[in-house]
C-alpha cells in the first residue's frame, strides 16, 4: 500500500480502467491533475472547447465501443459541458466526466469559478459524484466507470474540489463494485420469451422495431438472424440505422416524422411489433393513439422505466437485448408448425409494393446541387463503409435517409437532444476511436460553425477528419417547418453572411473544396475523400429544399407529406 495524492490515485484508477484516451481542457481547478496526466501513457487530446470535449468523448464511446472520458475546470469548463452531457444521456452513451471544483472550504461561498455543478446535471447524468474526501476517490472512480457502462449506460460525473486532488492517503485498488440499490437485469424471464414466440408463430403481418439499444448492446448479429428466422422485417430508430443491414431485402428503412413510406405504412397496418432497444419517443410514434394501433406490441429493454412509458405493450420483457435476442433464436429454432416464410409471402409483398410505389425521391435538376444528391455520391464513393457523424437538422435526415448503414458504429449522431454542433467534435472522437476507419462528418453552413474551432484540434493531431457541408444558406429544418406552416415567414432562418468555407478550411490548416452544380460533386468528394489530411468540402446545395416524408407534428405516421 502506497501513499499518493489525489491525482496520483485518480490516474492509476484510469490505468485500471483501461482507459487510454481523454478529451479535455486544462484549467485551474485541474492544474495538479494535468500535471500528472502527462506522466502517465494516456492520450490526451486538447480540444478548443469543453463542449467539443463531451461530444469527442461521445464519438469515441460510440465508435470504437468503449466508454469516453473527459476532463475539464470548474466553472464556466464544468458547465460548457453541459449540453454534451445531457446528448450523451438522451442517447444512453456510456461517458465519464471529470470536473474541477474550488477546494472544499470555499464551496457555497461564491468563490471564483465555483459552480454547483453536481446540482446543475443532476437531471441529465445517470448518476454524478462530489468527492469530499481523497480516501473516497478509488472507490467512486471505480463505481462511476460501473454505473457508465451497465445497464442502460449513461453518463456518469464525478466532481474534484481541489483540496482533495492535492490531499495524499494510502492508496490499494478497490475490489469488486456492489451497489446494493443498483442491479440491472440483464437476463430476461423466459415465459415472457415464450409468448413472444407464440405471437411470432400465429403472426401474418409482424415487424421488427429496433433501437439503440440494440447498437449499444452489441446485439447486431443476434438482432439479423432473428428477422431472417421469423422473415420478419425491419425498421429502426435514428440511432438504429446500422443494427441491422440496410441493403437486406427485409430493411424498411427509418421510421417516424422523416422515415421512409413503406416504415411507416408497415408499422401502422401490423399485427405484431416487436421492438427491441427503444424507447418510443414522439418523433417516432406520431399521434400515439394510431401507432401501431391493430398490432399486439412486445417491447425488450434493459430499463424497466422505459416500458409502458409512451406505448401501451402487451408483452414486456426486461433484459438486456443481446442476451434476449439469443434466446428468442434459441427458442425459435424448436418451432413447430407451418413455414414462416410461406406465412409472409403476402406481408413481404405489400412492402415490397410499398417500396416500388412510393420509394425515397426527389426531384433533380440540372443546375443545382440537391442535397440528396450529394450523399448518394458519398454513399457510393465510400461502399457504405465510412463513418458518418451528424450536425442536426436537414443534413442529419439526408444522411440517415440516403446513406445505407450496414454495420453499427457507423451513424453517430445527436438523437434525443438534437445538438447542432455535434458533428464536428463528434467525428474527432470517433476518428481516434476508430482510426482505421474514414470518418465524414455531415453538417449544415448553421451548424457548423457552432463547433468550428475544432478544426484546430483535428490539424493538431493530425486527425484526416473530412467535412461535408450542405450549404444552403438558412436554418434548413426551421426553415422548412416556416414554409409548411407559417406561410413562408422566414423569421431569423436566412443568413445573411456566411464565412468563405474554403477560406476558413485553408485559415485552419485544412483542405477547403468547394462544388456549385452537380458535376462538380464528384470531382469534389473525390479529391476530399482521397485528401490524408483533414478537409472542408462546401457544397452550394438548393436553398428551400426540404426533407420528405414528412409527418407533421402530432399527426399519425401515416399521415406523410410526400415530395
Amino acid at each position: 500500500m502506497s501513499k499518493l495524492t489525489g491525482a496520483q490515485i485518480l490516474m492509476e484508477m484510469l490505468k485500471e480502467e483501461g482507459v487510454d484516451t481523454i478529451f479535455g481542457y486544462p484549467g485551474g481547478a485541474v492544474i495538479d491533475i494535468y500535471d500528472e496526466l502527462q506522466k502517465t501513457d494516456i492520450n490526451h487530446y486538447l480540444v478548443r472547447h469543453e463542449q467539443g470535449a463531451v461530444h469527442a468523448a461521445d464519438g469515441y464511446a460510440r465508435a470504437s465501443g468503449g466508454i469516453g472520458v473527459c476532463l475539464v475546470t470548474s466553472g464556466p469548463g464544468a458547465t460548457n459541458t453541459v449540453t454534451g452531457i445531457a446528448s450523451a444521456y438522451m442517447d444512453s452513451i456510456p461517458m465519464v466526466i471529470f470536473t474541477g471544483q474550488v477546494p472544499t472550504k470555499l464551496i457555497g461561498n461564491d468563490a471564483f469559478q465555483e459552480v454547483d455543478i453536481v446540482g446543475i446535471t443532476r437531471p441529465c447524468t445517470k448518476h454524478n459524484y462530489l468527492v469530499s474526501d481523497v480516501k473516497d476517490l478509488a472507490r467512486t472512480v471505480k463505481e462511476a466507470f460501473h454505473i457508465a457502462k451497465s445497464g442502460r449506460p449513461g453518463p456518469v460525473l464525478v466532481d474534484l474540489p481541489k483540496d482533495v486532488v492535492n490531499a495524499t492517503t494510502n492508496f490499494s485498488p478497490p475490489g469488486k463494485v456492489s451497489l446494493r440499490s443498483y442491479n440491472p437485469t440483464y437476463e430476461p424471464n423466459i415465459k415472457q420469451l415464450k409468448k413472444v414466440v407464440s405471437l411470432i408463430r400465429t403472426a401474418k403481418k409482424p415487424v421488427i422495431f429496433s433501437g439503440g439499444g440494440v447498437v449499444l448492446s452489441k446485439a447486431h448479429e443476434e438482432l439479423t438472424a432473428f428477422a431472417r428466422k421469423g422473415q420478419i422485417p425491419v425498421t429502426s430508430t435514428l440511432m438504429g440505422l446500422g443494427a441491422f443491414p440496410g441493403t437486406d431485402p427485409l430493411w424498411l428503412g427509418m421510421l417516424g416524422m422523416h422515415g421512409t413510406y413503406r416504415a411507416n405504412m408497415a408499422v401502422t397496418d401490423c399485427d405484431l411489433l416487436i421492438s427491441v432497444g427503444v424507447r418510443f419517443d414522439d418523433r417516432v410514434t406520431g399521434k400515439t393513439d394510431e401507432f401501431a394501433s391493430q398490432a399486439k406490441v412486445v417491447q425488450i429493454d434493459i430499463d424497466p422505466t422505459s416500458i409502458q412509458k409512451n406505448i401501451q405493450v402487451s408483452v414486456p420483457v426486461v433484459g438486456d437485448c443481446k442476451i434476449s435476442l439469443r434466446q428468442l433464436n434459441e427458442l425459435l429454432e424448436g418451432l413447430d408448425g407451418p413455414d414462416l416464410a410461406e406465412d409472409r409471402q403476402e406481408w413481404l409483398a405489400q412492402i415490397d409494393e410499398w417500396k416500388r410505389t412510393t420509394p425515397l425521391a426527389y426531384k433533380q435538376e440540372k443546375d443545382i446541387i440537391k442535397p440528396q444528391y450529394v450523399i448518394e455520391r458519398l454513399y457510393e464513393l465510400t461502399n457504405g463503409e465510412a463513418v458518418i457523424t451528424t450536425e442536426v437538422g436537414q443534413n442529419q435526415m439526408w444522411a440517415a435517409q440516403y446513406y445505407h448503414f450496414s454495420e453499427p458504429g457507423r451513424f453517430i449522431t445527436s438523437g434525443g437532444l438534437g445538438v447542432m454542433g455535434f458533428g464536428l467534435p463528434a467525428a474527432i472522437g470517433a476518428q481516434v476511436g476508430a482510426p482505421e476507419h474514414l470518418v465524414v462528418d455531415v453538417a449544415g453552413d448553421g451548424s457548423i460553425q457552432m463547433n468550428i474551432q475544432e478544426m484546430a484540434t483535428a490539424i493538431q493531431y493530425n486527425l484526416p477528419v473530412k467535412v461535408v457541408i450542405l450549404n444552403n444558406c438558412f436554418l434548413g429544418m426551421v426553415r422548412q417547418w416556416q414554409e409548411l406552416f407559417y406561410e413562408k415567414r422566414y423569421a431569423s432562418t436566412r443568413f445573411q453572411h456566411t464565412p468563405d468555407f474554403v477560406k476558413l478550411a485553408e485559415a485552419y490548416g485544412a483542405k477547403g473544396l468547394r462544388a456549385k452544380t452537380p458535376d462538380e460533386v464528384e470531382k469534389v468528394l473525390s479529391e476530399g475523400l482521397a485528401h490524408p489530411g483533414a478537409v472542408i468540402m462546401d457544397f452550394v446545395v438548393e436553398q428551400e429544399e426540404c426533407v420528405y416524408p414528412m409527418v407533421p407534428a402530432g399527426a399519425p405516421i401515416k399521415n406523410m407529406l410526400l415530395v
